[in-house]
């Protein structure tokens, strides 16, 4: 506490003040959480850089968001120095050392000092002023693939709120899935997207014990996972699976290590993967607009009476995207906004209201009135909802596969073809057709030493097309075989951009 002190009164030094927007451009670390605390208490607001964006992107949001005071690891120096031009609101450069070497980068005069020695000639003691709950904390910009990134921001109001939300929701889940003040904390999902999930809120607020693995490197995190004793963490699904295919994780103990998975669909297949380690896997959903938790998809011990065993309605739990958290009102509707029934059956846009949702849109009231059309939060994903409150995302809407008439799943593909013992990765997009307007093609992953074919990979989707339990237009039109498949910024599967390099990909 004494450090969140310090940094607020060397922000206050620097010039820092009510409304004044400070960037952080570091990896994951201990002075990262720092900033998450000080820079909103004294009535200034964090933007958190997404430092895998282009240097073009990183210049737009940091220019976008008005930084005027940006805390920058010395490592991002090179980047920053390319596109210091577009940053004429930056006033003062704080430089993060992580061999605790000063570097003023030449920024001449707007170098405002190395963190560490400007935290030890700060007061141990700051006064932090009181303001209204609704004063803006937070902003930071999604990673779509269309157009710029669009700035999403959160009051301090909707942070206490998430945060009590997911503490709530998570510590009512069965003994597995249940944290406490015992449990060991690392976020895998980058600290600059949406709070690392919110987490690391509620880690403070509980008093776990955090770990901070800087830049991800899996070597580095099994070696923390191990020495640390971790035992709850979060990411996508492209991370966990780095993680069980790292030859390190092979001859160290998972067992009891808690993991949500969100940003994309956990595959049942990862799923097995993790619960035949010791792994309690399962899934969250939510969206960077959502602040971002709207799901857990928690076990009940009603239902599931030995988890970990990964009978098929076990994995069907842990897969889907779970139940709706405290405060939390989730609905779907069609094209009119007609509420559908919680049957299962009924598809339709998921949308959702909560007073921990984004306002909308930094400097752009069209895209908010969008997002907020109705007086519900839209989604952009298409799913149904059960009789027993669990939320199935089918897909996004942008991704599904309109082909002979009817709707076909890409995740639903994806979680088939991965069942495959020869893939490692795999992703199924749909590409435009004359006759049948879309047509789905796979594009996958082999294994290392792994062998299998296009008959091979067809024949899964076709004999469940045979059995019914597929459209017989789901049979994808052709297979490619890659190295690796593109990804977003925070590690989710790029479709637009595999969309643009395999959309002219024609059956053999």
């Amino acid at each position: 506490m004494e450090r969140v002190h310090r940094l607020a009164g060397a922000l206050t030094a620097a010039g820092a003040g009510p409304g004044t927007r400070i960037g952080v451009m570091d990896w994951d670390s201990h002075r990262y959480l720092e900033a998450y605390f000080a820079i909103p208490m004294i009535g200034a607001v964090i933007m958190t850089v997404n430092i895998r964006l282009s240097p073009e992107q990183i210049a737009y949001t940091i220019d976008h968001a008005d930084v005027e005071i940006l805390l920058i690891n010395k490592e991002f120096f090179a980047v920053c120095h390319g596109i210091r031009e577009k940053l004429p609101k930056v006033k003062q450069y704080i430089c993060l050392a992580d061999d605790g070497v000063p570097d003023d980068g030449g920024y001449g005069e707007k170098y405002a000092g190395e963190y560490e020695a400007l935290l030890a000639a700060a007061p141990a003691k700051f006064e932090f002023p009181d303001f209204d709950e609704n004063t803006i904390a937070t902003t930071f910009y999604t990673t779509g693939t269309t157009g710029n990134p669009k700035g999403v921001y959160f009051s301090h109001r909707q942070i206490v709120l998430h945060t009590l939300m997911l503490m709530s929701t998570i510590m009512m889940a069965g003994a597995g899935q249940r944290i406490s003040r015992e449990d060991s904390y690392m976020p895998l999902t980058p600290m600059f997207h949406v709070h690392a999930w919110g987490f690391p809120f509620v880690a403070v607020a509980m008093g776990l014990k955090q770990v901070y693995a800087g830049r991800f490197l899996p070597p580095v995190v099994l070696k923390l996972l191990a020495t640390e004793q971790i035992t709850i963490s979060h990411c996508v699904p492209t991370i966990m699976h780095m993680i069980l295919t790292a030859p390190e994780a092979a001859n160290i103990d998972l067992k009891g290590w808690k993991v949500i998975i969100g940003g994309s669909a956990l595959p049942r297949a990862m799923a097995q993967a993790a619960l035949a380690r010791g792994i309690d896997i399962y899934s969250g959903y939510g969206m960077s607009e959502t602040c971002p938790v709207l799901t857990l998809a928690q076990i009940k011990l009603d239902d599931i009476p030995e988890p970990g065993t990964g009978s098929a309605k076990e994995l069907d739990i842990r897969t889907s995207a779970g139940m709706p958290a405290m405060l939390i009102d989730l609905s779907i509707v069609d094209d009119h906004m007609n509420h559908l029934p919680h049957d299962g059956v009924a598809t339709g846009e998921i949308v959702a209201r909560s007073p921990a949702l984004t306002q909308g849109y930094s400097k752009n009231p069209e895209a908010s009135e969008t997002l907020w059309k109705g007086g519900w939060l839209h989604t952009g994903d298409i799913g149904a909802i059960d009789a027993n409150g669990y939320v199935h995302v089918l897909d996004r809407s942008k991704d599904v596969i309109k082909t002979g008439g009817e709707w076909i799943s890409s995740l639903g593909l994806e979680d088939i073809i991965l069942t495959n013992p020869a893939i490692s990765e795999c992703a199924v997009i749909g590409v435009e057709d004359s006759r049948w307007g879309e047509r789905p093609i796979a594009i996958v992953v082999l294994k290392p030493g792994a062998a299998a074919s296009e008959d091979d990979i067809k024949g899964m989707i076709r004999s469940r097309s045979e059995t019914g339990e597929l459209s017989r237009y789901a049979v994808p039109d052709h297979v490619v075989f890659a190295e690796s498949l593109e990804k977003t910024s925070v590690g989710k599967l790029d479709k637009k951009r595999m969309r643009v390099l395999y959309g002219t990909v024609k059956a053999a």
